[in-house]
């Protein structure tokens, strides 16, 4: 199968790089390769086929073995409901196909056997708690997996501030937060696409997406500083902290025009392209994971190469 690079991205002299970027993604666990068959090549025949591998083989298949029999997730010393919901969202990133009888079946256990804590109400999972950053969590899940909250996804737009974003310190705060904003964002849109036109959700997440632009998706808006240095590092499994790779994949995914606002932090992910055209993985905040992901801060990252490298084709226009 020939495999197509697009002309402005990496283009490597064969004496910098070992390996042909594409390839090296595709040659990995399938929630990586077949994402990057859809997102960066011309193999369209392939995708279904390697997309059905997730709930069978590598990372996908060992996120659904490791599912309790009340449907939660665990690890020793971290409280059930932190596994469950970030191992779960890495199930969600894997791009699983949530009609899989192998997924549907998990879904099903989780709804029916997992509750959350009595001082959130004892409520099923996919009605979430109190924190809107956790609740856009719960949100997106739903939404991808096909049980979309609407009241969850009202009271998120309820608690939208009025600088347009959200924070988890609401309302004691009264600003909003770059983390807890993407986590809704997220959530909002995943419901937007499960439960089809929904002009109050497509309303509050244009405020919400302008709260980022308007601080250039990482400056605060009344210095133009770096709101936080970590905002400038790629973390993959993100859990909710927000950087800039995050961000401009949400605006990607959202389909949002690219705006000359994201500039600066396109410019970031640029500059942090290794000579081998690979991008490392600064952080992972995999702290409450039931198991491994598979890589190491430091070292070559395929989670964050091809999340970077959609964003590079999606900035230059490319369809």
């Amino acid at each position: 199968m020939k495999l197509r690079i697009y002309p402005k991205w990496p283009q490597l002299a064969a004496d910098q790089t070992r390996v042909e970027i594409i390839d090296w993604l595709l040659e990995s666990d399938p929630a990586i390769s077949w994402q990057a068959m859809r997102d960066l090549t011309d193999a369209l025949p392939a995708i279904a086929a390697e997309r059905a591998r997730v709930p069978r083989v590598g990372l996908g298949a060992e996120i659904l073995a490791r599912q309790e029999a009340d449907g939660s997730w665990r690890r020793a010393g971290a409280p059930a409901w932190l596994s469950t919901l970030f191992t779960f969202l890495l199930l969600r990133a894997t791009g699983i196909d949530p009609a899989d009888p192998a997924v549907v079946s998990a879904i099903a256990r989780l709804d029916a056997g997992y509750r959350w804590d009595e001082e959130f109400g004892a409520k099923p999972f996919f009605e979430g708690e109190v924190e809107p950053c956790i609740n856009g969590g719960v949100l997106a899940l739903g939404g991808y997996f096909g049980r979309p909250t609407e009241s969850l996804a009202r009271r998120l737009v309820g608690e939208q501030l009025e600088d347009g974003g959200w924070n988890c310190e609401a309302p004691k705060s009264k600003r909003s937060s770059f983390h807890t904003t993407i986590c809704v964002l997220e959530g909002l849109l995943e419901y937007e696409r499960a439960v089809g036109s929904a002009p109050e959700i497509a309303a509050a997440r244009r405020r919400g997406e302008e709260y980022l632009l308007k601080r250039a998706l990482f400056r605060r808006l009344s210095s133009g500083e770096v709101a936080k240095p970590a905002f400038l590092e790629l973390a993959f499994p993100p859990r909710y902290h927000y950087d800039v790779l995050r961000a401009l994949d949400y605006f990607r995914a959202a389909g949002v025009k690219p705006d000359p606002r994201m500039s600066e932090a396109v410019s970031v992910i640029e500059n942090k392209r290794q000579g081998d055209g690979r991008w490392l993985l600064d952080r992972a905040y995999d702290e409450a994971l039931a198991l491994p992901f598979g890589e190491s801060i430091g070292e070559p990252s395929r989670w964050n190469t091809l999340r970077a490298l959609r964003v590079m084709r999606w900035w230059e226009g490319r369809s």
